[in-house]
C-alpha cells in the first residue's frame, strides 16, 4: 500500500498516543507548531526501478538516533555487496576481511552543512561481529542545535547526514516537529512517503515498528519482491531483508534528514509473535533462536545505543525515555518481547484473532501483561515523575478499543491489541 503524509496540529488539552501496528500504514507529521529548523541534506532522486547492486561500502547510507542534549548515536554499515549470500562475505563485507576483522573509519561532525566548521572528529569501529555496523555514541556537543556528519574510508566518503541534539532538560522549548512512521511493506509499494517526510525536515522521526516485513507474499501480486524469495528466519536472511530496505533511496533520505527513535513490532521477527510464542506454534526454545537472529539484525541496522541495546541472545532492550526541554518526554515501549502469549493460544489461532470473555476466560486474567512487570513499572514511574508539558507514548499496536464489524455493545476483543 502507498503511504500518505498528513499534517496534525494538537492542542495542549488533547491527549496524544502514537501507535503503529498493522492498521496504521501511514506517515504522520505532528507539530508543536512548525519549527524554523530545516536540515541541509541533499535528497537523491528516486529510481523508477529497484536500486542495482553497488560496490560502495556506504551503500546502505547513514543514520542518527537517540538524541540527547549533548549528543546522539551515529550509524552506518559497511556493505559493498549488501545482498551477498557468500559465506565468506557475511553481511556483504569485503571478501578480504573474511567477515572477521573490525574496520576503523574516520568520522566528522560539523556545525554547517558543508562541514567546514568541524567540532568533533575521530575514529569509529565497524564491528565484524555485527555485520560491520557502526554505533558511535557521541557526547560533548551543544544542546538544541543541528549538526552535520559523515564517515570516511581511505577511498570513500559517506553521504552527509543531519541530526539535532535535544534541548537541555527543563529548558523552555516552544516547538518540536516530528514524523511518525510504521508498517512499511516493501512488496506492497514504494517509499515515497519517506521522501515527503524528509523534505519536510522534521526535528525527529519515530519508527514505531514493522520497519521490515519478514514474510513473502505468494498469494497476491506485488510491486517489488522481497530478498531471497523466502521468509527471513536466519541471521543471514534478516540481514539481507534489512539491507534490501536500506538500499531504498527514500528510506535513506529520511534517515539522513533527522535523528530517529526506534522500536519494533512483530514483523521484525514473525507476524503476531508474543514473547517466546510463535504464530506457527514453533517450539519456544527453537523460536527464541530465530528471535535472537532477528534482534541481532535489528541492532545491526538501527541507530541505537550499544550501552543500552546491545543484543544478548534472544534478549535486547529497546524501551527508553527521551526528553526535549520542558516541552515533551517520549516513552518508547517494547510491546513484543515481554508480553503474555496471545489469549487462547491454540490451533488454529497462534496469532491475533477475535474472541469474547465468555469463550476465552484467559482474556480477563489479571496476570496477563502487554509490557511485562518491569517495563510497566518503569513506564508508570516515568509518567509520575515527568515535568514535561507533553508525555508521549510511542508503541506498536492499537491501544484504543477496536470494533471489528460487531454491532451493538462491545463484547469482542482482538487478541493482538491492548484490549485483547
Amino acid at each position: 500500500m502507498r503511504k500518505r503524509s498528513t499534517g496534525l496540529i494538537l492542542t495542549r488539552r488533547q491527549s496524544l498516543l502514537l501507535a503503529g501496528g498493522a492498521l496504521a500504514q501511514a506517515v504522520q507529521l505532528a507539530a508543536f507548531p512548525k519549527s524554523a529548523f530545516a536540515g541541509g541534506v541533499q535528497i537523491p532522486k528516486s529510481p523508477n526501478k529497484p536500486q542495482a547492486m553497488q560496490q560502495d561500502p556506504f551503500s546502505l547510507g547513514v543514520a542518527s538516533g537517540d538524541p540527547a542534549p549533548d549528543g546522539f548515536v551515529l550509524w552506518t554499515r559497511l556493505a559493498p555487496n549488501p545482498l551477498s549470500t557468500d559465506p565468506d562475505m557475511p553481511g556483504g563485507m569485503l571478501a578480504t576481511a573474511k567477515g572477521g576483522v573490525d574496520v576503523s573509519l574516520r568520522y566528522e561532525i560539523a556545525e554547517d552543512p558543508a562541514l567546514q566548521h568541524v567540532v568533533q572528529s575521530g575514529l569509529a569501529s565497524a564491528e565484524a561481529a555485527f555485520a560491520h555496523s557502526v554505533h558511535l555514541e557521541v557526547t560533548g556537543l551543544k544542546p538544541g542545535r543541528p549538526y552535520w556528519y559523515r564517515f570516511m574510508t581511505d577511498q570513500t566518503t559517506s553521504p552527509v547526514g543531519c541530526v539535532r541534539t535535544a534541548a537541555a532538560p527543563d529548558a523552555p522549548l516552544a516547538n518540536l516537529r516530528f514524523g511518525v512512521v510504521s508498517c512499511s511493506n516493501y512488496e506492497q509499494g514504494y517509499f515515497s512517503a519517506y521522501r515527503h517526510l524528509a523534505e519536510e525536515a522534521p526535528d525527529l522521526v519515530l519508527f514505531l515498528g514493522d520497519y521490515i516485513y519478514e514474510n513473502v507474499d505468494r498469494s497476491h501480486p506485488v510491486l517489488r519482491r522481497h530478498s531471497d524469495g523466502v521468509p527471513a528466519t536466519t541471521l543471514a536472511g534478516y540481514r539481507n531483508r534489512y539491507a534490501q530496505y536500506r538500499l531504498d533511496p527514500d528510506l535513506q533520505a529520511v534517515h539522513a534528514a533527522a535523528p530517529a527513535l526506534m522500536i519494533w513490532d512483530d514483523h521484525e521477527v514473525q507476524n503476531d509473535y508474543a514473547g517466546e510464542w510463535s504464530e506457527t506454534f514453533d517450539n519456544p526454545a527453537r523460536f527464541l533462536l530465530r528471535r535472537a537472529a532477528a534482534y541481532q539484525a535489528f541492532y545491526e541496522h538501527m541507530p541505537v545505543r550499544p550501552s543500552v541495546s546491545l543484543p544478548r541472545g534472544p534478549n535486547m532492550r529497546i524501551y527508553d525515555r527521551y526528553g526535549f526541554g520542558n516541552l515533551a518526554t517520549f516513552s518508547m515501549l517494547d510491546g513484543r518481547q515481554y508480553r503474555s502469549r496471545e489469549a487462547c493460544y491454540a490451533k488454529p489461532y497462534g496469532g491475533g484473532h477475535i474472541v469474547t470473555a465468555a469463550t476465552c476466560p484467559e482474556l480477563v486474567d489479571p496476570s496477563r501483561s502487554m509490557l511485562g512487570e518491569v517495563q510497566e513499572n518503569w513506564l508508570y514511574d516515568g509518567l509520575a515523575r515527568s515535568r514535561s508539558h507533553w508525555n508521549i507514548i510511542g508503541q506498536d499496536v492499537l491501544m484504543t478499543s477496536l470494533y471489528e464489524g460487531v454491532r451493538g455493545p462491545k463484547t469482542h476483543e482482538w487478541t493482538e491489541a491492548w484490549d485483547g
